[in-house]
């Protein structure tokens, strides 16, 4: 693979793994790094890159990887959400944008208590929207694992989002 063919095929992957470099680790910077890194182990392996079928589920597993090792190194601190799936309008009341970016952080705080392949495939098909078989792939785990996490993920927002309504929290 030459520079011209990986400028094609790889790079624009990279604004994809760095949204899902976030997600797991959390830090802009770190997200950053870990991109850079997994676009210079790709260069690194450009001969051998015609050897994977998909080479985007490829980029993603390595995102993945290199993202829970950032998180389980010792250095590692954890920072802040980033408020990028906030919705606001112009034509909502003050106090409407502020429920709504209060049910946001809810709803960001309760994905975080997922377990991690329930928050991944959540990530990956509510955020990121890729179909069942493309998570199958990236992901590397079963169809049938793919749509309990989903349903469960899913079920556990939903059922957080009933009771603190209920209450009044």
């Amino acid at each position: 693979m030459d520079i011209k063919q990986f400028t094609s095929e790889i790079l624009p992957l990279k604004n994809k793994l760095y949204r899902f470099a976030l997600r797991i680790v959390g830090n802009v910077a770190e997200a950053e790094d870990v991109v850079q890194e997994v676009m210079i182990k790709l260069w690194n392996q450009r001969d051998k890159l015609h050897e994977y079928n998909n080479i985007e589920a490829w980029c993603i597993r390595m995102t993945k990887n290199l993202s829970i090792d950032k998180t389980r190194s010792k250095h590692y601190k954890v920072g802040i959400i980033p408020e990028g799936f906030d919705v606001t309008s112009d034509q909502r009341t003050p106090h409407q944008v502020a429920e709504t970016q209060d049910t946001m952080q809810r709803i960001k705080n309760m994905i975080e208590q997922l377990p991690t392949k329930q928050r991944e495939v959540m990530q990956t098909r509510d955020i990121e929207g890729l179909s069942y078989k493309e998570i199958e792939e990236q992901l590397n785990i079963p169809m049938n694992q793919v749509k309990v996490c989903l349903f469960r993920a899913r079920k556990f927002i939903k059922n957080q989002l009933i009771n603190s309504e209920s209450y009044g929290l």
